[in-house]
């Protein structure tokens, strides 16, 4: 058999067999030079359509001057079939005039001319390697061509079920290939149950899967031709790898990805319909947007190669609220779905999704927050209602959300101190957002304020990150009043500012009066409880001193082994351990005796500012006196008679400080 191109005329199919041709089917651009016997000996379609054309033929060539004799003899012989087109037979009858015998045409036949091909070959006894792929158009042609059991043994149509039952659904991958296979014979591969044994197979096979290997298939299972694939997490087909290489698993997910929208979609609603895993339904989703919907996250932001299909906005639109609407509601444990969850809305923005499209998109969000990263959350305004360079409103949309559902559950991990990791996470990320958004000149007041108050007191265990963000704010809004100044000032409590914090607070001239006072009483009072927690370690040690200075507590514990060694059953102290211990001991006196003298230096400091504060009192209360008759140029620190020193106690690290010090 050979196939050969004419110039004239599409493109021809010879079988070489040594024998002239006899008969001659069109299939789209195909014309197929063959032989009567082969093929009307396999379908019943065939030889139907042969003997009604040889009988249409001989009446012709007996009644050819009288062209209404012509279209009777055709209606009496024709076996009910009715003649759509007078044009086609008269064609059809100029071509067996050329060629000498009959030339059958047909239309929308399933897989093409090359589904043809096969089936032309299967009549001959040629040997044919099927696939996942090919065996579906061909028993969809088989079916066409009424290629059964009843008309000859051992027909094709046996011979594609076998196939598809021993080696097709047996496989998941081979599966997916065959469900592929049914989008160009959807109508016919729906009524013979091919798409729904395919869908089957999928979920099935997928259900099947280990939990202790993350949800996956282990085996692709399987016996025969292309279904001898493996699934198993790490990408190994015999051995188990770490879960970074899983190239099997994106295989899977990619073969899924190759879908149509139609296909996909039915076969996402059957797996939900059958309860299958969340994490499979959602990777699917994922792997499926991701092949589709350009631009979706911001490392892989390429333009469509050439080759590849551009789709619409109106295209996009539909898949992304296809795919939004079908991800499952509850937390994913997959922890690179929330970066996926922010590209969706980005994208979905951008599309002008529907409400309700963006509105589960931020609720999916919201339910696993504390996964987000600061880059997650810098999402810009679209919109030109929007003055602020990245949209607030959103971000305190999905804040609200993570809370209700912090709320509502009942099973949340709290820590001992009454606090939920999962709160604390965001709350530190809240505060990095603040800090970013807070140099923009747009931002007003009262969204930096709303945003800041949003989270509860037990999302923070320090204020040193919304110090940070305040901070930054009062910087690139120098022209806010003074009201406005300590209204954002209350969104911290000085109580949770750590000593660093404090001296830098202490210091910042950009804090209002007020907020300085504050600060400089918690700090006093947070160096008197450090030097009486101090003394008290040094007079009774004790194992659960454990928060007070490094020093402090080390030579507590040295000094409770050395009690421990001299009660001992007679053991000797070690003299060695007990000159260490007094070295240690005299260095916290000397770390006393600096807190000390700074506690007082602070105290003379603070009685200083007292009496400047009832003085400048009395000259605001005094007639003809105002605020604009001092020159500016005082700073805070000058009003007060306040000499600071950027130092802290030798068992704290100035990290803080220097850090503030190089941002003003």
């Amino acid at each position: 058999m050979a196939s050969e191109k004419s110039s004239s005329k599409g493109q021809a199919w010879f079988c070489t067999t040594g024998l002239p041709s006899d008969i001659e089917i069109e299939v789209d651009d195909m014309t197929f030079h063959l032989h009567k016997f082969p093929l009307m000996s396999k379908s019943r379609r065939l030889h139907r359509l042969i003997t009604e054309q040889e009988t249409r033929s001989c009446s012709m060539a007996l009644t050819v001057t009288d062209p209404k004799v012509i279209l009777e003899d055709t209606d009496k012989k024709g076996k009910g079939h009715e003649i759509e087109d007078d044009d086609e037979e008269k064609e059809e009858e100029q071509d067996m005039e050329e060629t000498g015998y009959p030339h059958i045409k047909l239309d929308d036949f399933p897989g093409s001319s090359e589904s043809f091909e096969m089936v032309a070959k299967f009549c001959y006894g040629v040997k044919m390697d099927l696939s996942a792929s090919t065996v579906v158009p061909l028993r969809c042609a088989a079916q066409h061509l009424e290629m059964t059991e009843e008309y000859s043994p051992d027909n094709l149509i046996s011979k594609t079920e076998r196939f598809l039952s021993h080696s097709v659904y047996k496989s998941l991958r081979e599966s997916i290939k065959a469900l592929k296979a049914c989008e160009s014979v959807s109508a016919l591969s729906e009524s013979l149950g091919i798409t729904e044994q395919c869908i089957e197979s999928i979920i099935s096979r997928a259900s099947s899967a280990d939990p202790s290997l993350f949800g996956w298939p282990v085996n692709d299972g399987g016996g025969g031709q292309g279904a001898d694939l493996q699934l198993i997490p790490g990408g190994a087909t015999k051995s188990r790898k770490k879960p970074g290489g899983d190239s099997s698993m994106e295989l899977w997910f990619e073969d899924l990805s190759q879908l149509s929208l139609p296909i996909f979609t039915t076969l996402i609603l059957s797996m939900r319909s059958r309860d299958l895993s969340s994490d499979i339904i959602e990777s699917s989703l994922i792997c499926y947007a991701k092949k589709h919907i350009p631009g979706i996250l911001r490392s892989n932001r390429k333009p469509p190669s050439s080759s590849s299909t551009a789709v619409s906005e109106n295209q996009q639109r539909e898949l992304l609220e296809m795919i939004t609407s079908n991800l499952p509601l509850d937390k994913s444990s997959i922890s690179s779905t929330t970066r996926f969850l922010f590209g969706l809305l980005r994208t979905a923005i951008i599309l002008n999704a529907s409400e309700t499209c963006r509105d589960l998109l931020e609720r999916k969000i919201g339910s696993q927050l504390e996964r987000a990263t600061l880059d997650d959350l810098l999402v810009p305004s679209y919109s030109y209602l929007n003055e602020t360079l990245y949209d607030v409103d959103l971000v305190e949309r999905i804040l609200g959300h993570f809370l209700d559902t912090l709320e509502q559950s009942h099973t949340a991990i709290v820590e001992a101190d009454g606090r939920s990791p999962s709160l604390m996470l965001v709350g530190k990320l809240i505060d990095g957002f603040l800090a970013e958004i807070a140099s923009d000149a747009n931002l007003k007041s009262d969204k930096f304020y709303n945003l800041a108050i949003s989270l509860p007191d037990q999302a923070r265990l320090y204020d040193d990150g919304l110090y940070r963000a305040v901070d930054v704010y009062l910087k690139a809004h120098p022209w806010v009043s003074e009201t406005e100044r300590e209204k954002i000032c209350g969104v911290m409590d000085c109580q949770k500012l750590t000593l660093e914090a404090c001296t830098h607070a202490a210091q910042n001239e950009r804090l209002p009066l007020r907020a300085v006072v504050q600060v400089l009483f918690f700090e006093q009072l947070q160096l008197r409880h450090a030097i009486a927690g101090t003394l008290l370690a040094a007079q009774s040690p004790s194992p659960s001193q454990s928060t007070e200075p490094r020093a402090s507590a080390t030579a507590i514990r040295n000094l409770a082994i050395t009690e421990e060694e001299t009660r001992g059953e007679g053991q000797v102290v070690d003299a060695g351990k007990w000159k260490k211990t007094v070295r240690e001991n005299q260095v916290l006196r000397l770390d006393m005796d600096t807190m000390r003298t700074r506690v007082h230096r602070l105290e003379r400091e603070c009685s200083n500012m007292k009496k400047v504060i009832a003085k400048i009192d009395k000259e605001e209360s005094s007639p003809g006196t105002t605020r604009t008759d001092r020159p500016r140029s005082w700073s805070i620190t000058k009003k007060l008679g306040c000499k600071f020193k950027t130092q802290v106690c030798d068992s704290h690290e100035a990290t803080m400080v220097d850090h503030r010090s190089r941002r003003s």
